[in-house]
């Protein structure tokens, strides 16, 4: 699944962790205060630009020059260790751009987030009949926004086109690779199932699921910093009282609960995805041997193997009917927690609307970010599923055991071939 992609994966994903976790920590360590001694200072607070200057702030261009040389150091030097191999060009130059492009839409949320403030203030100050308030002030403001909504709209587009390129390359690496090993995987079960519809599932959730792994890291990178800064406008919470960095250290809180809580509730959720998958093509087998032999899809054996998909969907129903008992409950608590920690805050009208709108919208972000398990549940439970039936593949071409359930698949086909005819 990694091999036919990416050059040498368990060694590519370490370095790329590596070098990520090299890069920040010289970003904030060194380079950003380099950056500051050589003119490239952030705006003063409250003068940051709310258009499209937002982007090319001193800062901002510092960041994405060091975010360059880092992608050409580390793209350059897999470029040529994996030289040979024939998708560099998209699994490590195609990987860079994607990483780049969600950063660069993350950027916008930041954008649209500075934007809140004033737009909120000026919501405030209109209801409340302040004087001087005109409609060309909301029209400009909301000018504004258009500004940036067609900038988010113009790189969306451009990115899910080439995303949707970047993963039909990541499936075709999978078909070429599968199809070079027929010999070694064409005794697994359904071997020319899962190289038709297992490497296309695969590569469809990983479309989406992939992208929204990377949003929500970036997401962190650009939100927690300014969470961590507004934080200094609340001190004071319900039943806790008063802490440092209050909203930094709520939101990690809060989405660390709802991970644990949501994984702890599905974990055999992937186990039954798989089986599903094999009762169900076990059935769909003996039909399609039916079409051609007289001897099968007999009614007795039909009707079995019908009600074992039947057995394992009303399992599936009853582990979901729980596991859909912990999410919702999350979610719709999700949807208040942030406004009930706020309240004494807000009755000692220690903000105002806008200040609320940013420290909502930041605290949604970042706590939408580290809730990825969550918000991806079932997608990822999915993913596994699809993954365990690869794997068979992956033991197959490395001559590895088998995983069980297909050594019970084999011994079973065993069995029968060697069954003496019926008379």
């Amino acid at each position: 699944m990694f091999h036919s992609f990416f050059p040498k994966p368990k060694l590519f994903f370490t370095s790329l962790i590596v070098w990520t976790l090299v890069c920040i920590f010289l970003w904030y360590g060194f380079v950003a205060d380099w950056g500051n001694s050589l003119g490239y200072t952030a705006p003063p607070e409250g003068q940051t630009p709310i258009d499209l200057r937002f982007f090319l702030t001193p800062d901002n261009r510092w960041f994405y020059s060091y975010f360059i040389v880092c992608t050409l150091a580390f793209c350059g030097t897999w470029t040529v260790l994996a030289r040979n191999h024939p998708w560099i060009d998209w699994s490590i130059w195609g990987s860079a751009l994607i990483i780049f492009s969600t950063y660069f839409g993350v950027q916008v949320y930041v954008a649209i987030n500075n934007w809140r403030r004033p737009f909120g203030d000026l919501l405030q100050n209109a209801l409340t009949g302040k004087p001087g308030i005109t409609v060309g002030d909301f029209y400009s403001l909301m000018l504004v926004f258009c500004q940036i909504a067609f900038l988010s709209m113009f790189v969306s587009i451009i990115t899910d086109f080439f995303v949707s390129h970047y993963v039909f390359r990541w499936r075709n690496a999978m078909n070429d690779y599968y199809i070079s090993k027929w010999e070694k995987v064409r005794h697994i079960e359904g071997a020319s199932q899962r190289i038709q519809e297992d490497t296309m599932r695969f590569a469809n959730i990983l479309e989406g699921l992939g992208v929204s792994l990377i949003n929500s890291v970036m997401t962190l990178i650009a939100f927690l910093p300014i969470l961590f800064a507004l934080s200094s406008y609340v001190t004071t919470l319900p039943i806790i009282g008063e802490i440092p960095h209050t909203l930094f250290w709520l939101a990690i809180g809060w989405s660390i609960f709802g991970t644990a809580l949501l994984a702890i509730a599905g974990i055999k959720l992937p186990g039954l995805h798989f089986r599903n998958q094999r009762v169900e093509a076990a059935y769909r087998k003996e039909l399609v041997y039916g079409e051609d032999h007289m001897d099968r899809a007999q009614p007795i054996t039909v009707v079995e193997l019908f009600s074992n998909v039947r057995r394992n969907y009303f399992r599936m129903y009853f582990h979901y009917l729980y596991f859909n008992v912990a999410r919702y409950f999350y979610v719709q608590a999700d949807a208040l927690f942030v406004t009930f920690m706020l309240v004494p805050t807000i009755v000692a009208g220690k903000i105002t609307y806008g200040i609320y709108q940013q420290i909502s919208t930041a605290f949604g972000q970042v706590s939408n970010s580290f809730q990825y398990l969550v918000n991806s549940w079932t997608t990822i439970i999915e993913l596994l599923s699809i993954h365990k039936r690869l794997k068979a593949f992956e033991a197959a071409i490395d001559d590895a055991p088998l995983p069980p359930i297909d050594e019970r698949y084999l011994r079973g086909e065993s069995e029968e071939q060697q069954a003496p005819a019926a008379p």
